[in-house]
């Protein structure tokens, strides 16, 4: 996982981390097969739920089928235009078991304790397709998990609450599968507007829910942690844990230029390098950085600005920094460029990002 970027101690720190290379397929479709099962609820067929995804329904009971992100996304979509049911996210991730995470999810029902699951849960989820980022802190006597959607930054996309509210059940659902009993949470915190079926959550989640908050977040009692783990085996969790590992380097091995690029772009804030200086930086020729980034469907220029417009989303949302000095933290010479920027990459003015 790319290390957050840092800021100096008078602002207040920002977490960016690079998106996952959108078209690579591989990751398990159970995913998909809870939204395309919760949708059969409503009598709604698979051929129209899967259209546009390159996904045949015969293949969702195919563990060996693999899917990308961009596959995801579409059914999602899909999903959100079929569906006359404002809920189907939240109840498309009631779906997904502790088992149906493969050896990941093994792995932690086979943990030493508690806290050793949550860690490795955190740990490992990007190998599993997560829609989410995740994290954890002990704060006060509280276990506070914190959830950032991983390919749709704008917290008043619909996408972005799809993803959230599929993540929330769906966690729920694997906590309930390690003890049978899932603790009830003490709140949700969410960066988004009440929707509509606001209710909904809290009939699902059974907790008091927070909307139009600065961050994504689930707290639970940190007793929790002191509850043993009924299927802890050294051997099982081994076994796991390292392909689980595996498949974490994997992973990392198959990092695009592209995503290498976004990582350096983070960690300089401000001070962007251009894309010769960039060449240089990776010991590539400018030419052959563009030719590479031409084969991943991708440009510096497009990169620079996706990563300038998700820094700019978390210091409206997150900090109260002003225009100006976001402007001049993106390398803009005065507000109103950064203004115009912001238009063109969002379709919204900042203003619309502000909480509180």
């Amino acid at each position: 996982m790319v290390p957050a970027a840092r800021h100096s101690a008078s602002q207040p720190q920002i977490v960016y981390r690079t998106p996952p290379a959108a078209e690579r397929q591989i990751y398990s479709a159970h995913r998909i097969a809870a939204v395309i099962a919760t949708l059969a609820d409503e009598r709604i067929a698979a051929a129209p739920a899967l259209a546009g995804s390159g996904i045949e329904a015969a293949q969702l009971a195919d563990p060996a089928t693999r899917v990308s992100y961009r596959q995801i996304e579409t059914v999602f979509r899909n999903a959100l235009r079929l569906s006359k049911d404002p809920a189907v996210a939240l109840r498309a991730g009631q779906r997904m078991h502790i088992t149906s995470y493969g050896m990941y999810g093994y792995a932690i029902l086979s943990s030493p304790t508690t806290a050793d699951a949550i860690a490795f849960g955190v740990k490992y989820h990007r190998t599993t397709g997560s829609v989410v980022d995740m994290a954890f802190s002990l704060e006060n006597g509280e276990v506070v998990y914190t959830y950032d959607p991983l390919l749709w930054p704008d917290p008043t996309h619909e996408l972005y609450r799809f993803a959230m509210e599929f993540a929330l059940t769906s966690h729920l659902a694997g906590i309930r599968g390690m003890f049978g009993k899932a603790p009830r949470p003490l709140r949700v915190s969410l960066a988004y507007a009440a929707p509509p079926h606001a209710r909904a959550y809290r009939e699902m989640l059974r907790c008091r829910v927070l909307f139009g908050q600065r961050s994504n977040q689930m707290a639970l009692d940190a007793a929790w942690l002191d509850r043993p783990m009924p299927l802890a085996d050294p051997i099982t969790h081994a076994a796991c844990r390292d392909l689980c590992e595996q498949n974490l380097g994997e992973l990392n091995a198959g990092i695009t230029l592209a995503s290498d690029i976004r990582s350096l772009l983070i960690l300089h804030p401000g001070r962007f390098p251009s894309a010769e200086a960039m060449a240089e930086q990776l010991a590539m020729h400018p030419r052959a950085l563009r030719r590479r980034l031409d084969a991943e469907s991708t440009s510096y220029r497009r990169l620079l600005a996706e990563v300038r417009s998700r820094l700019a989303i978390e210091y409206l949302r997150r900090t109260r920094m002003t225009n100006d000095e976001i402007a001049a933290r993106l390398g803009y010479s005065d507000a109103a460029n950064f203004r115009r920027a912001f238009t063109a990459w969002t379709g919204r003015h900042p203003s619309d990002f502000r909480i509180g």
